[in-house]
């Protein structure tokens, strides 16, 4: 059974998409060990909470320095030994420490077709304002092995997202979600634990 550890700093809707997939059998060998979020507000905690899964916050802001804050979460997870950590909107940059540690055991999923549209800067909605102002008549999610670069590490899925006339970033991000991310992300989970990639 693969211990799977999700990190999320918002509302958790691939947390949700995550916990629905393992309860209809989409995900196979695997169960959500804990949640941690850097932010205390995150609604991703309720979900983990409704659904009697350890919900912790872990934030920045309580600690002196980031070394201390990496220092306490890189202990966090070596507590609860994860075989595989989900990025699932996260929105703390991974000290090198951790994903050196983690190699090979840790993915992110980011709304758009890597390369376009990633690395520092581009999270949430900004993604989708770039895609619309671009004019890109496709874009869509990928999921990928997290290195120590930002939205540079091994593709493991992509799923392409057609882009509508009249489309806003909000509506944008809807479609890309719901027809992309929640498909993929646990698909890429569901691979892993069954040593299917």
């Amino acid at each position: 059974m693969l211990k799977v550890v999700v990190l999320v700093s918002g509302g958790g809707t691939n947390l949700q998409a995550i916990l629905d997939s393992i309860g209809d059998g989409r995900i196979r060998n695997a169960r959500v060990e804990a949640v941690i979020s850097n932010n205390p507000g995150a609604y991703a905690l309720e979900r983990a909470k409704k659904a009697g899964i350890p919900a912790l916050c872990i934030s920045p802001k309580t600690f002196e320095n980031r070394e201390a804050f990496n220092r306490a979460f890189l202990a966090k997870l070596d507590e609860l030994q994860p075989d595989l950590i989900v990025l699932a909107g996260f929105l703390v940059v991974l000290p090198k420490e951790m994903t050196q540690a983690y190699s090979g055991k840790i993915i992110n999923i980011h709304p758009s077709l890597i390369p376009s549209f990633c690395g520092k800067g581009f999270y949430g909605l900004k993604v989708h304002e770039a895609a619309l102002e671009r004019g890109v008549k496709v874009t869509g999610a990928t999921v990928h092995f997290v290195d120590e670069g930002t939205d540079t590490g091994p593709i493991i899925l992509q799923k392409a997202v057609s882009v509508e006339p009249g489309d806003t970033p909000e509506i944008l991000q809807k479609r890309v979600m719901e027809q992309a991310e929640w498909v993929i992300l646990p698909k890429a989970i569901d691979m892993i634990a069954n040593n299917e990639l």
